[in-house]
């Protein structure tokens, strides 16, 4: 994914490339151009995604949202993640007690709650 200061120095490219000024942009994009200028030259990290928007409108770009990996494997992860903290506080909890699991019962454990974290409701997968 790009960096915030890449994509602008990629708003700021196509500015000059299409030869318009920091105040032209900003009046076709309704940005004030101190706004233009510091988004522009890297110095707005936290600008709004319609402040960044408006900008690459005004010099004919558009926003193109690619997924980077496919549903079924950002949700395994997230099942992978929570089910080896889950299986985590429970070999804390067996330990504890003189019952710590073994690397073999641990990973069971751990395809058990995946299994039952991707059939479940996809709100529990992402809750905290």
């Amino acid at each position: 994914m790009a960096t915030h200061s890449a994509i602008f120095q990629l708003l700021d490219e196509r500015r000059r490339q299409l030869g318009m000024t920091y105040a032209v942009v900003a009046a076709r994009s309704d940005v004030s151009t101190a706004t233009v200028q510091r988004v522009l030259r890297g110095r707005e990290h936290d600008a709004s995604i319609s402040t960044v928007l408006a900008i690459a409108g005004a010099l004919g770009l558009g926003l193109n949202l690619r997924p980077e990996s496919d549903v079924a494997a950002l949700r395994e992860q997230q099942a992978r993640r929570k089910a080896e903290h889950l299986v985590g506080l429970v070999q804390g909890t067996s330990a504890l007690e003189g019952q710590g699991l073994d690397a073999e019962t641990r990973e069971r454990m751990v395809q058990q709650t995946i299994h039952e974290l991707l059939a479940g409701s996809k709100l529990n997968l992402w809750a905290a």
